[in-house]
């Protein structure tokens, strides 16, 4: 119960932080939104309204997808930076359950994502949003946040390994956009793209959001896969922060590794 106390307010607490980031705002809602535009007039030519409620959702998962990356991507970077990182290290809490909070908050900071894109393509391109299964539908948002929160933690540990994360923030966003199937099916990929989605919790969550709200599919297995998936992400996680405590231990370089 401690511990998830911790891992509730420091998730309360940044996503209040994120949600003051001009930076986040722009990513999580300007962004899918010009992304979103762009799709719609190239599904609107020859698709169905089904189709454009297809894209609306990707978009959203972009979005979510993009503030996950970024922010989990650079968490350990951005508390060195603020000088903060030694003080975590040294609280009486596992590291990890510190970590935990702030790439959970990244990506539930992306729902304005998702509302960003359906509002806009509901007020100016007409969208539906008539939900086949509506509780699946809100049991899926929550298990694709979780899922691509954990995938932050695995980021967050990695990345740091890393003095141009960033760059490699820049590197993976394409290719996840495309590999998991946000907006352009798998079907269309080479079967060897498949098996490389089906490791990555973005996959899942759009699976488990279109399906629920679509229908047609599997929503159910979709969500379990991905609370799955951040069972594992957090297992890999926990390991990779352990070994980053301990090269900085070693090394006596917090600040610098």
């Amino acid at each position: 119960m401690r511990a998830l106390r911790l891992i509730l307010t420091g998730w309360r607490f940044h996503v209040k932080s994120l949600t003051l980031s001009a930076f986040f705002l722009l990513t999580s809602a300007i962004q899918p939104i010009l992304f979103a535009t762009m799709a719609y007039f190239m599904f609107r030519a020859g698709s169905t309204e089904q189709s454009l409620l297809y894209v609306a959702l990707g978009s959203g998962l972009m979005g979510i997808w993009s503030s996950t990356l970024f922010g989990s991507g650079g968490a350990i970077s951005w508390q060195r930076w603020q000088g903060t990182l030694e003080v975590s290290i040294a609280a009486p809490a596992p590291f990890v359950l510190v970590l935990i909070p702030i790439t959970l908050a990244t990506a539930t900071i992306g729902l304005y994502s998702l509302t960003a894109t359906l509002l806009w393509g509901k007020l100016f391109f007409g969208v539906p949003f008539d939900l086949e299964h509506p509780l699946l539908f809100l049991l899926s948002i929550p298990a694709t946040i979780v899922g691509l929160g954990m995938l932050g933690l695995v980021l967050a540990a990695s990345f740091v390994l890393y003095r141009n994360a960033n760059a490699m923030s820049n590197l993976l966003e394409f290719p996840v956009w495309l590999v998991t199937g946000l907006l352009v099916p798998l079907s269309l990929f080479p079967g060897w793209v498949e098996p490389i989605s089906w490791v990555l919790a973005p996959t899942w969550g759009v699976r488990a959001i279109r399906d629920a709200a679509l229908g047609g599919g599997d929503p159910v297995g979709a969500i379990l896969m991905s609370l799955g998936l951040a069972v594992v992400y957090l297992g890999i996680g926990t390991v990779l922060i352990g070994y980053f405590e301990r090269l900085a231990r070693e090394r006596a370089t917090l600040s610098l590794t």
